[in-house]
C-alpha cells in the first residue's frame, strides 16, 4: 500500500499543533508504530523583528518590536502501512482527524494517484 498523507492546517495556533505532535508521538510509542506514522511541520510567514536604532536617547539598548505576523502551521502526517495491514491503515485514517488534538484544524487526506500527492510527497521529504 502506498503512502497516504493527512494535512492539518492549524493556522497560527502553534499550541494546538504541538499538542497534535505529542499525541502522534504517544501513539508511535504506545502502539509501536515506528515509521508507519510520521509527522512533520510546515511553517510559513514567520514573525520579523524591526529595530530602527540599536540604542535609545539614554544609551540603553532598545527593545525589539515584533511587527511580523505569527507563523502559519501545517502538520503533515504520513501513513505508511503495508498491504496486509489495510484494517489498521483504515482505522488510523479515520481515527486521527476525530481526535481532540486535531479537531480545531482543517484537514485534508491525499492518497496516491491524486493530483496533489507528488507535490506533498516532495514537500514531506524536504521538511525536517
Amino acid at each position: 500500500m502506498a503512502h497516504t498523507f493527512i494535512v492539518f492546517d492549524f493556522g497560527t495556533n502553534e499550541e494546538a499543533s504541538q499538542q497534535a505532535r505529542h499525541r502522534v508521538e504517544g501513539w508511535k510509542q504506545g502502539y509501536r508504530l515506528g515509521n508507519k506514522l510520521l509527522i512533520k511541520f510546515e511553517r510559513e510567514g514567520g514573525a520579523s523583528k524591526a529595530d530602527a536604532d540599536d540604542t535609545n536617547d539614554s544609551g540603553k539598548p532598545k527593545k525589539k518590536i515584533d511587527t511580523g505576523k505569527p507563523e502559519k502551521v501545517r502538520v503533515l502526517i504520513r501513513l505508511d502501512f503495508s498491504d496486509h495491514e489495510k484494517l489498521s491503515f483504515n482505522r488510523w485514517l479515520e481515527r486521527i482527524p476525530k481526535e481532540e488534538a486535531f479537531k480545531l484544524a482543517k484537514s485534508k487526506t491525499v492518497k496516491q494517484g491524486e493530483t496533489e500527492f507528488e507535490e506533498l510527497e516532495k514537500l514531506f521529504d524536504s521538511l525536517d
